[in-house]
């Protein structure tokens, strides 16, 4: 049963949200990253987005860290967010890789654990794929 002090803790991570670079980070990540393979996440860690994808990533594992670890209730978190499903959805194709390559077996491990946890995630892993490919060619792919 979730509590005030999740519901706290939610509005907390909202709040995060909100400033000012994390969205120009976030409003990136949906709009203009777009990996075809982990080789190409790896090129933007060594482009000048590298800020970018990294508060977004670091971002989510922390929130999803806060609920795989029982802090923040994982109903509610759910219920108030879905753009850790986005995330993870854009990740999940080259994650094993990129794990490899970056050297980092954890790495969005808890946001993986997370969103694998939710009732029907593969159907709702797929159908935020498939947004995610339509956006893409809509907007030429970049």
């Amino acid at each position: 049963m979730a509590t005030h002090e999740d519901a706290n803790l939610i509005l907390r991570l909202y709040e995060l949200r909100r400033e000012t670079v994390l969205r120009q980070a976030r409003n990136w990540f949906v709009r203009d990253f777009h990996p075809t393979s982990a080789a190409s996440i790896m090129d933007v860690l060594k482009s000048e987005q590298s800020a970018f994808f990294r508060m977004v990533t670091t971002y989510w594992e922390m929130a999803a860290t806060l609920v795989v670890h029982g802090t923040i209730d994982a109903a509610l978190f759910h219920e108030a967010n879905g753009e850790h499903l986005y995330v993870y959805a854009k990740l999940a194709p080259h994650l094993a890789e990129l794990r490899q390559l970056y050297n980092n077996k954890k790495l969005a491990m808890n946001l993986e654990k997370l969103v694998l946890s939710m009732p029907d995630a593969a159907t709702l892993i797929k159908t935020m794929q498939e947004r995610q490919a339509g956006a893409a060619a809509a907007r030429g792919g970049r």
